[in-house]
């Protein structure tokens, strides 16, 4: 990562150095100011999306998923909250979770409600995302 630092740094004062030379060179007054002033965004976007590629970690798979039993215990989620909350990873309704598994809405919701008190979250893409630091989905 300090690799990808340092090679934005130069690129960044590389940069710079080229638009001093630029300068000094008169070559900015033979193109119109909004001529150029694209031409300087374009490489800073480009500059920027390359520096958020190689700044940003990739999960990488290292075989199946496996699930974290002793966060599951220390948690207290029981098998059914655990298949619930890899429902609500699905993108399922509350409805959509009733129906595939055979229980009312309700107690859905009940199930629900326990996931987001163990976890100690209140909203779903809050519980699937500690959920998923935690290794309890996939």
């Amino acid at each position: 990562m300090a690799r990808t630092i340092i090679l934005y740094a130069v690129a960044l004062a590389l940069a710079v150095a080229l638009l001093n030379w630029l300068e000094y060179r008169y070559l900015a007054r033979a193109f119109t100011l909004e001529i150029y002033v694209a031409l300087v965004a374009a490489a800073f976007v480009g500059l920027g999306i390359w520096a958020g590629i190689k700044l940003t970690p990739r999960r990488v798979p290292d075989g199946p998923f496996l699930r974290n039993e002793a966060a599951i215990r220390s948690l207290g989620l029981s098998p059914r909250e655990v298949e619930i909350l890899g429902a609500l990873a699905l993108g399922e309704s509350n409805k959509e979770m009733a129906r595939r598994l055979g229980i009312s809405p309700n107690t859905v919701k009940t199930h629900i409600a326990r996931v987001y008190e163990k976890l100690e979250v209140q909203r779903r893409v809050q519980a699937i995302e500690k959920a998923r630091m935690l290794a309890l989905i996939p």
